[in-house]
């Protein structure tokens, strides 16, 4: 009797092991063997440019989200031509206003994960417009909030088909399954970058303390 099938299920069942002892949630039964062998598998016949040269994870990830942003630039060029828009932003900044209602400048800009400068600019061109225009805090009459106005909501309908196009685009050829795993990586990515964001780190200073940061979560 041949017993090398047996040893490479021995082998591969240790490496199980070894990945359930890494991550403790791991359940070690059969299905979860099964699930586990099935990724493992896939996740071995990935490949990119680079790997064999030692081209890191983290390395092609970042890459691939830089290409991934270029393209949705060049889509939303096609939904600002031809139009009073003058960037994606424009219009991205009109539809959180419509969604969420009226807010602070600031609110406003870090919500679309802006610098102040540039973000001001933005809300500036769009208040010149008369796409949005500032109101009385009603809690804080201290305070300007914005809020799109009738004619800012009229911009965004006569654009919004144009606009549901490109965000389609985007998404390419996912599957709706695919979709949703990548909502739940990239908001994974996002809970984690946020608070660093709003941290407001001078740029000498934001390496050095994110490193703090994943040092401090490694030691718990």
């Amino acid at each position: 009797m041949k017993y090398k099938l047996l040893k490479d299920i021995l082998i591969n069942l240790e490496e199980f092991e070894e990945f359930c002892d890494e991550n403790d949630e791991q359940i070690r039964d059969f299905d979860a063997y099964k699930s586990w062998l099935i990724n493992d598998q896939s996740h071995r016949d990935l490949t990119w440019e680079g790997k064999d040269k030692g081209r890191s994870l983290n390395s092609i990830i970042n890459t691939l989200i830089v290409h991934l942003n270029r393209y949705a630039k060049s889509y939303s060029k096609s939904v600002i031509y031809n139009t009073k828009f003058v960037s994606q932003e424009d219009f991205i900044y009109l539809i959180n206003l419509r969604a969420l209602g009226p807010m602070t400048k600031i609110e406003l800009i870090k919500k679309n994960i802006h610098e102040k400068s540039p973000g001001m600019q933005i809300i500036n061109r769009l208040i010149a417009n008369k796409w949005i225009i500032q109101v009385d805090d009603v809690i804080d009459r201290r305070s300007k909030l914005i809020s799109i106005t009738e004619e800012g909501e009229k911009m965004l309908d006569e654009n919004m088909d144009k606009i549901r196009n490109a965000t389609n685009i985007v998404t390419g050829n996912l599957s709706d399954e695919e979709k949703l795993k990548l909502i739940s990586l990239l908001q994974k990515l996002e809970n984690y970058h946020y608070p660093i964001y709003n941290e407001n780190k001078k740029p000498e200073e934001l390496l050095e303390y994110v490193k703090n940061i994943n040092t401090k979560r490694d030691a718990n």
